[in-house]
């Protein structure tokens, strides 16, 4: 996939605690570079896949601040 510039960032908000999110680099289209990320941060990304609906809302792709 190659790497992206870190200009977006894909955002998986919490449900319950407004102040809590997790957030990766992506490009434009929300694909992140799996294979540039740490292992923990690669982790963290699949736990936040698979609890969409439950812990985290839909990702939604925004301007990294």
């Amino acid at each position: 996939m190659g790497t992206y510039s870190h200009r977006y960032e894909l955002r998986f908000q919490s449900l319950f605690n407004e102040g809590r999110a997790l957030a990766f680099p992506c490009d434009a289209h929300g694909r992140v570079d799996l294979d540039a990320m740490s292992e923990r941060a690669r982790n963290n990304y699949y736990f936040a896949r698979t609890v969409i609906g439950r812990e985290f809302a839909m990702p939604s792709v925004r301007v990294a601040s």
